[in-house]
């Protein structure tokens, strides 16, 4: 509010603030990354094509091609976020806006990018996801986020209001209950999904067309 913009503005306009949040995702990828395809793997198994939309540096979709080489990926971020990566021969970048436009993949992924946004963002990015996906009967979109879940542990009770505060301080979104998560998804265009739990309250959401 400060700056006139919002985080996403700001830290298109500081490379350190940038950089420190590229990393920290990149750190988050990595960790969950190793747990989600190694509990669930059977996700990624006949998957053609995936674009992991608001993937950063690309360090879950080089995890995704190094645990499944016949996988071809794609990262869609910000301009100023896919700028300069280096091309590594595994893992393709598009300068894009994911409110405007998806790549046409197999597979959507979205890692903690749903967290970032109200509502009705939330259903605009799934529609785009949804438009993006090139095969109907196989094609899905997967989601890494957080579920708030009932929980007698005080750690996990004071995380997940921890994380929702955040998410409604420093962006427009929120974390969201089963219900809500259900209720985005069927006003995206969505019949089904299927929820696979990674780590805590980190779970791996499969939405079908």
């Amino acid at each position: 509010m400060a700056h006139g913009t919002d985080v996403w503005g700001a830290m298109s306009l500081d490379r350190a603030l940038a950089a420190g949040f590229s990393a920290s995702m990149a750190a988050d990828s990595k960790f969950l990354a190793e747990i989600a395809i190694r509990r669930h793997a059977e996700a990624f198994m006949n998957v053609s094509s995936l674009v992991d939309v608001g993937g950063g540096d690309g360090s879950m979709a080089r995890a995704i091609v190094k645990a499944f080489p016949h996988i071809k990926c794609l990262v869609l971020d910000l301009p100023h976020v896919v700028r300069g990566i280096p091309a590594d021969g595994f893992v393709e970048y598009v300068a894009g806006d994911m409110m405007d436009f998806v790549p046409p993949a197999n597979v959507v992924l979205l890692k903690l990018v749903l967290h970032d946004w109200s509502d009705e963002d939330c259903v605009r990015i799934l529609s785009r996801c949804r438009e993006a996906i090139s095969n109907r009967e196989e094609g899905k979109v997967i989601i890494i986020d957080t579920i708030l879940i009932g929980s007698s542990s005080q750690q996990i009770y004071e995380a997940q209001l921890f994380l929702d505060l955040c998410m409604m301080t420093v962006t427009t979104g929120k974390e969201r209950e089963e219900k809500e998560w259900h209720m985005i998804f069927l006003k995206a265009g969505f019949t089904q999904y299927k929820i696979l739990p990674i780590l805590g309250i980190k779970s791996l959401i499969e939405v079908y067309p």
